[in-house]
């Protein structure tokens, strides 16, 4: 692509998410919806092959529905109230505008665009479409979570929970993989919106630096598949082994980072006198942990080839590794550091 068409959409999503961020009335915020969904189209559609453009179709199609319900939820409270400000949403309207930027995140049962769209992109616009294009929608279901229906959150995170575990089971996929973890960590995080929203930022910032790190790990390593990773290893020992590190971090496992969020999200819940919906969520995450580890143990000890069949090694792109440690770094041993985090947040 043009480095000047890229630096173009570039900035078109960055100003599309501050004006959604910076926004205090619902047209301004789903004009910064818009500018965001169009700017990673011609993103995705970079790379000429059907499978990118059936990929970019089925996003703009599930985007534009979610913003046409965005923009009708709105027009439902102006007519109500009279007033277009983020915080003051009816009840009818408030469920429908959850369900809007629920479907934009990609939350079960409104998931299904998410592992197909995923599938059939580069992992740079991948790494795009999990992380930085759903700040926006997350920042408004936050502004608005002291008016968020308890029952829809609590249905919609436990569905997205199980479905992000029974989905990645049977994947070989990576980056359909990340995509069934990402609804799964959204559930942890819509979870909790009702109860501690500052919880849901934490945890969505620590799952922005954790998905960031692997899918700057598969793009160093230009993996799209499991059995790929095996043959890196006598190539890039080291990242080959965050980048299993990072999805046990993924999975939630101490010491690595991922823990502190699960911990402090079944701790507020049974605070909250929520002990069996903390027991469900915990017993349905024994799913995506399984695909976690599966993937962990396949990749690690079971698929050939382990060892080249030359003596001459190909070596990795550097232009990408001195962000990709970082935040490989941030994504395994961040753990100390959370509770700090959270003081600020």
């Amino acid at each position: 692509m043009n480095p000047l068409a890229l630096m173009i959409f570039l900035l078109s999503l960055a100003i599309g998410t501050t004006i959604t961020l910076s926004s205090y009335h619902w047209i301004l915020a789903w004009v910064g919806l818009e500018i965001n969904t169009l700017a990673i189209i011609p993103l995705m559609t970079k790379i000429p092959h059907p499978r990118a453009i059936e990929a970019a179709t089925k996003y703009f199609l599930t985007q534009a529905a979610a913003s046409a319900l965005v923009l009708f939820s709105n027009l439902i409270n102006a007519w109500q109230t009279g007033e277009w400000n983020i915080d003051s949403v009816s009840d009818l309207p408030m469920n429908a505008l959850s369900i809007a930027l629920m479907m934009k995140l990609g939350l079960a049962p409104l998931h299904f665009w998410m592992p197909e769209v995923l599938q059939g992109i580069s992992l740079s616009t991948g790494l795009i479409l999990s992380t930085w294009q759903k700040i926006a929608p997350m920042t408004l279901l936050l502004q608005t979570s002291h008016l968020i229906n308890l029952d829809l959150t609590i249905i919609l995170g436990l569905t997205s929970i199980l479905v992000g575990g029974w989905g990645g089971i049977g994947q070989t996929q990576l980056r359909k993989i990340m995509a069934f973890s990402s609804i799964g960590h959204l559930g942890w995080m819509i979870i909790v919106l009702k109860f501690n929203p500052s919880l849901t930022l934490f945890n969505f910032i620590l799952y922005i630096v954790m998905t960031a790190s692997m899918f700057l790990s598969l793009m160093t390593l230009t993996t799209t598949k499991m059995s790929e990773i095996s043959t890196s290893w006598s190539k890039t020992p080291t990242l080959t082994a965050s980048t299993l590190l990072i999805l046990l971090s993924l999975a939630g496992l101490p010491p690595l980072t991922g823990f502190a969020p699960k911990l402090l999200i079944t701790l507020e819940l049974v605070k909250q006198d929520a002990t069996l919906l903390a027991a469900l969520i915990m017993l349905a995450s024994l799913l995506a942990l399984f695909f976690y580890l599966r993937l962990t143990y396949i990749v690690s000890l079971t698929l050939p080839p382990n060892t080249p069949n030359s003596f001459s090694f190909w070596r990795t792109s550097n232009k990408s590794l001195p962000i990709t440690a970082i935040m490989n770094t941030l994504a395994l041993i961040f753990l100390p550091l959370t509770t700090t985090l959270l003081i600020f947040l």
